[in-house]
């Protein structure tokens, strides 16, 4: 079971729903796919050891060799490559790594090294039985995708797999929850969460994979966002409500559920309740 958790925006509460939903749960891997700011471990405080580091080839141009074609320059999508009347110019953090330009250059003028653009790193709770496993993108690195990939390879699929998948709806967040069995979208009862919540909403249902909504910090706002949902015919696994005591606890970095214990049942039913909607998406 893969379960990707995934806000249109960042400051939703997704990472607070991932830890909660994997302390709840009791046995679970969490993926921290915030690669670019993983803090799931601020609410958890594992000792995380190295695993790898994560490499990108990019290409590097003998001038002897290079006739000037410019077919390298042409085949490149991200403009890594530039070619000029007498040189070549690389732009190496543009490069995706596809190897297109080292293929079809009929001079062999072009090699592939390899840089290092992050690291993963794992940590285990015994306590609870949860693995804990974060990528970390190198500050000043673009392309987040790569270590997020590498990171996934990681997923354990002999337990539940709880992804916390970067903010947004671009390529980070496609990568993250691409191959996901289910989806929960958090947002916030408020016009600036229904506006990117509905942006989130396309794009798993682009995707294909069945998704349900949580709403964070119900109190606030308005309605708009269960009226939306209704509309849409969109599940509401859960509302967790702006309360005092919720906010306490995240201000000093405690996940809920360890000091309100009715909250571990409330996940766990929302957990059931997405096994559900897969047994009858999957027609089992």
């Amino acid at each position: 079971m893969r379960i990707a958790i995934a806000s249109g925006k960042g400051g939703t509460g997704k990472t607070t729903v991932a830890v909660n939903l994997a302390l709840a749960l009791g046995s679970a891997q969490l993926l921290d796919c915030d690669v670019e700011e993983p803090n799931c471990n601020l609410f958890l405080g594992f000792d995380m050891e190295k695993q790898e580091d994560v490499f990108l080839p990019y290409p590097v141009i003998d001038q002897h060799k290079c006739t000037l074609c410019g077919r390298c320059a042409d085949i490149c999508q991200f403009n890594a490559i530039a070619s000029l009347s007498k040189s070549i110019m690389l732009f190496p953090k543009l490069c995706h790594g596809c190897g297109g330009c080292s293929l079809i250059c009929c001079e062999g003028a072009i090699l592939e090294k390899v840089r290092s653009i992050g690291t993963i790193e794992k940590g285990i709770d015994d306590s609870f039985n949860i693995e804990l496993l974060h990528g970390i993108l190198n500050i000043s690195e673009p392309m987040a995708s790569p270590v997020i990939r590498q990171l996934q390879e990681h997923i354990d699929d002999s337990t539940v797999v709880i992804i916390d998948s970067p903010p947004g709806t671009a390529c980070p967040v496609i990568a993250a929850v691409a191959d996901m069995d289910y989806c929960v979208l958090v947002t916030e009862p408020t016009p600036f969460g229904l506006n990117d919540l509905v942006l989130a909403v396309d794009v798993v249902r682009q995707i294909g994979i069945p998704f349900g909504v949580v709403i964070n910090r119900h109190g606030i706002g308005d309605d708009a966002v269960e009226e939306y949902c209704h509309a849409e015919n969109i599940p509401i696994l859960l509302k967790i409500p702006f309360g005092r005591d919720i906010a306490v606890l995240y201000s000093k970095g405690i996940p809920f559920v360890k000091e309100m214990p009715e909250w571990g049942s409330n996940f766990r039913d929302m957990y059931r309740n997405i096994c559900g909607c897969i047994s009858s998406e999957s027609g089992v």
